[in-house]
């Protein structure tokens, strides 16, 4: 990783600076980077929104952010005063033709001062429907031609379906090249996530036996405890499986099942992802009562506290049918994973927070232990931990101590925490800087994008045509609704308890 002397002057304007994205998580990261000398020696941030507000103002609403949501903690004084100076604000209307003027501007004012032509980075941290207008602003200014400098981040949701998606695409297409169109997605930031390639491809001893002859099944669990807070309106309009699967589950997916890239370029990468998209079995309308769960938490009990149900949490419609739970089973169409389904299910106010891949493997082709040795045999699995502690453990065969030949499982565990004692980085943080960098691999490409709605659409058709009657069928604190359960017992599995929820 090269370090910030290495790294070329960088322009952040962040449009919605006065958001809580921008407090919680890109402040943050951004801070945290000067600390580890990871951004370079010159550099600034514009903050962009609507609201008027003083440079100083700006500053401290960004200094409580960090106090508040770095893991760093308290900001240090010295560091944070040569942090602010780099740190302006301004307020722009997107909507009006006249502006992005003060912008230009100042992004003018900052090059010369430095004497050069900085890379820009435009971060739209703004809702779905402002991103037209902040990219039409900056095509209208010609701030965002140069396209080795010129890079322009886009937060999900990326779309609401595949129309949207493509409309979407198609619109900055016209506008910018795709190399300069940066998809974010933080959960491709995370650290265990990134640590799949590692896992898979720099160790000779799992990727032979990472295919259909030796894997039984794949589940990939991403569980919630907290129900939609203050996101009410938004997740009313939205439910799980676009929040959650479209993106998230769905980029976890592409990292296990992929084949080989050749290179470590970005564009290899993409390229194995969305072969993997484009081999997802399509789901036939028939067919979705038997592969595809939704449900929606009632009231219920977590961690000895009494929750309310979904419907009577702030901004959510009394007669709400939107899903706070999907479970689906895919199957991919290639020479690798034929046969083999993948089990994905995520949910809110379930009982522990943790996100996590439980690679099963088949049993063994001839089983000659007394069956009194085996009664507690498991299958071997691997579990990677994606959060909340990072790290991968196999589950294996070992003999028990004693007179007897009784078998029982142990875990070979890693975790990243005591292997390397050093804190991971945030998912922003890594993001922010590969974008500073312009390396791509971690972000979304138009056609990935829409390979994942393609997957997708059937379920979200049929969900909207024929809407849930009584569907408040799970109790907060659970682990979802029987009929998840169901559906993988017809195939003759069950959903394995996450390795986390059983060490609590």
């Amino acid at each position: 990783m090269p370090n910030n002397a290495q790294l070329e002057p960088t322009i952040i304007v962040i449009f919605g600076a006065g958001g809580d994205l921008t407090r919680r998580k890109l402040i943050p990261a951004l801070y945290n980077l000067l600390l580890d000398r990871q951004l370079p020696e010159r550099f600034a941030i514009v903050g962009v929104a609507r609201k008027n507000m003083e440079n100083d103002s700006f500053r401290q609403r960004l200094r409580q952010g960090i106090d508040q949501f770095s893991r760093r903690g308290v900001v240090d004084e010295s560091i944070w005063n040569a942090f602010a100076n780099s740190i302006s604000y301004l307020s722009e209307n997107l909507t009006d033709p006249a502006s992005g003027l003060a912008l230009h501007a100042r992004l003018t004012a900052i090059e010369e001062e430095w004497g050069l032509r900085a890379n820009r980075v435009y971060y739209l941290a703004i809702p779905p429907p402002m991103m037209k207008p902040a990219a039409v602003m900056l095509q209208r200014l010609g701030v965002c031609r140069d396209c080795r400098h010129d890079r322009l981040v886009v937060e999900k949701p990326f779309g609401r379906d595949l129309a949207s998606a493509r409309a979407l695409n198609l619109f900055l297409d016209d506008m910018f090249i795709e190399s300069q169109i940066y998809r974010i997605d933080h959960y491709l930031g995370k650290e265990t996530v990134q640590n799949i390639l590692a896992f898979r491809f720099a160790n000779s001893l799992y990727e032979p036996i990472w295919n259909r002859r030796y894997i039984d099944h794949v589940q990939i669990t991403v569980a919630e405890t907290v129900g939609v807070e203050e996101r009410g309106e938004y997740y009313d309009h939205s439910g799980a499986l676009r929040d959650m699967v479209q993106n998230h589950l769905l980029q976890v997916l592409c990292l296990v099942a992929m084949e080989p890239p050749i290179t470590f370029d970005a564009e290899d990468i993409r390229n194995k992802k969305v072969d993997v998209l484009r081999a997802i079995r399509p789901i036939r309308t028939e067919a979705i009562h038997r592969v595809a769960v939704r449900g929606q938490y009632r009231k219920g009990t977590i961690a000895g506290k009494s929750v309310a149900g979904y419907r009577e949490e702030k901004n959510v419609s009394p007669s709400s049918s939107t899903e706070t739970y999907a479970a689906f089973t895919f199957h991919i169409d290639n020479w690798r994973w034929q046969g083999v389904p993948f089990y994905l299910r995520t949910g809110k106010r379930l009982p522990a927070k943790v996100s996590e891949i439980s690679i099963i493997f088949r049993s063994p082709p001839h089983q000659f232990f007394p069956s009194a040795a085996v009664e507690s045999w498991q299958p071997n699995r691997i579990i990677i931990r994606i959060q909340p502690e990072e790290g991968i453990g196999t589950r294996i065969q070992v003999k028990q101590p004693g007179t007897r030949l009784l078998l029982g499982a142990a875990e070979m565990k890693f975790r990243y925490k005591e292997a390397f004692q050093t804190p991971a980085p945030e998912a922003y943080e890594t993001l922010l800087l590969d974008v500073i960098r312009g390396d791509a691999t971690l972000f979304m490409r138009a056609d990935q994008v829409e390979c994942a709605w393609q997957v997708v659409s059937p379920i979200l058709e049929a969900w909207e045509s024929i809407p849930a009657t009584d569907f408040s069928d799970y109790a907060a604190g659970s682990w979802g609704p029987e009929a998840a359960d169901l559906m993988v017992a017809r195939q003759g599995h069950n959903w394995l308890p996450p390795t986390f929820a059983e060490e609590s």
